[in-house]
């Protein structure tokens, strides 16, 4: 039941999925604000929240060129530390958004019953497009319906994906150690889909 969860996952939990889980905390305040309701009110409605497939960076702060793209796009970074991704997080999520393929193979040999609800981010970003908004439940910001609306925009991204093929530009590149130039350019794919997203949900 509401919040509608949201599970972002990558390697470390450092980089990619921090963002992305920061991003669209981001993208529903931005929403709010437009529709005149108090952004403050995002965490009654949406709860985003990452792990990576590895442990190694388990307890550590976001890293810091990831940090500043959240920051310099006008989000927090507080309270975040990383963690390694249990089957508990997937069997909490309503909707489960992967770095890339490989991380969605893990998460779904993880728990294969979520594997309706588990998609690689670009890819859903795709399946995004494709769904008629006007066939989900009607957009509210009262947690029930961003619930509702919710849960049926990911099966209707499931439905749209029957039949398609997954492209390995539907991978976000891992920007670890590579600069501030390749944080800004995951961040700016991050986006591209969070932003869509968060409209959905809200209207």
């Amino acid at each position: 039941m509401p919040p509608f969860t949201v599970l972002h996952v990558c390697m470390g939990n450092i980089c990619r999925s921090p963002m992305a889980e920061r991003l669209l905390v981001l993208a529903v305040r931005a929403r709010l604000q437009r529709r005149g309701s108090g952004p403050d009110r995002a965490d009654d409605l949406l709860y985003s929240h990452s792990a990576g497939t590895g442990g190694w960076h388990a307890g550590e702060e976001m890293n810091p060129p990831a940090a500043r793209q959240v920051a310099g796009r006008g989000g927090s970074v507080e309270g975040f530390a990383a963690r390694k991704l249990r089957s508990d997080h997937i069997d909490a999520a309503d909707l489960v958004l992967t770095a890339t393929a490989d991380q969605q193979e893990y998460v779904v040999a993880l728990r294969p019953d979520a594997a309706a609800r588990t998609f690689v981010l670009g890819e859903f970003g795709r399946l995004l497009a494709a769904v008629d908004l006007a066939d989900l439940p009607p957009a509210d910001t009262h947690p029930d319906a961003v619930y509702a609306r919710g849960v049926a925009l990911v099966a209707a991204a499931h439905a749209a994906r029957a039949g398609t093929t997954a492209l390995s530009t539907d991978d976000l590149d891992d920007p670890w150690g590579r600069g501030d130039q390749c944080f800004s350019r995951v961040a700016d794919e991050i986006e591209e889909v969070v932003d869509p997203l968060a409209a959905a949900l809200l209207g």
